[in-house]
């Protein structure tokens, strides 16, 4: 089994499941301001049914965003998930090792450098640990791409200065 592969599908399934999400979320206030506007004239109820049509299109715009990422991510997966070998360079679809430092402790993690998904923290097959997804915009991402096996790089987290690691790319 490819691991990324098997992770960038988990990714594609947290898309999914966010655009029927948001879609439905969008049908059921689109109706609701349907219904409020077609039982009453009061404007109490004007205003809330123009509420309502606020709530569907943040809803709408949250579903169009998530079928863009999704979009990207199928073109991504499509071109094929580069094999990274230990003495190259981070860059898109590397699975990266860390080990991140600061003045609490010091802990280890595993990042994979995607073009969506910032943030995500993907199971991994059996439930046997996670991979959190980054992106080359996060803050995260932008120091990690372009860095190699050993070196070292800080980024402020939640507000704390911690000192990352590469310790193994693949």
């Amino acid at each position: 089994m490819d691991i990324k592969r098997y992770f960038v599908d988990q990714l594609k399934g947290v898309y999914q499941e966010r655009i029927a999400n948001a879609g439905q979320a969008e049908s059921s206030a689109a109706e609701a301001a349907e219904h409020i506007r077609g039982e009453s004239s009061r404007q109490e109820d004007a205003k809330a049914a123009a509420m309502e049509g606020r709530l569907s299109s943040g809803h709408r715009r949250r579903r169009k965003q998530a079928v863009t990422e999704m979009e990207t991510l199928l073109d991504f997966a499509e071109k094929g998930i580069k094999r990274f070998r230990p003495t190259d360079k981070v860059g898109l679809g590397a699975m990266v090792d860390v080990r991140i430092q600061d003045d609490v402790g010091e802990e280890e993690r595993t990042l994979l450098v995607l073009p969506v998904g910032a943030g995500e923290e993907l199971p991994g097959p059996g439930g046997d640990g996670w991979v959190q997804v980054v992106t080359p915009r996060s803050p995260v991402g932008k120091a990690l791409v372009g860095a190699r096996e050993g070196d070292s790089f800080e980024v402020v987290v939640d507000g704390r200065d911690r000192e990352w690691t590469v310790v193994d790319l693949g």
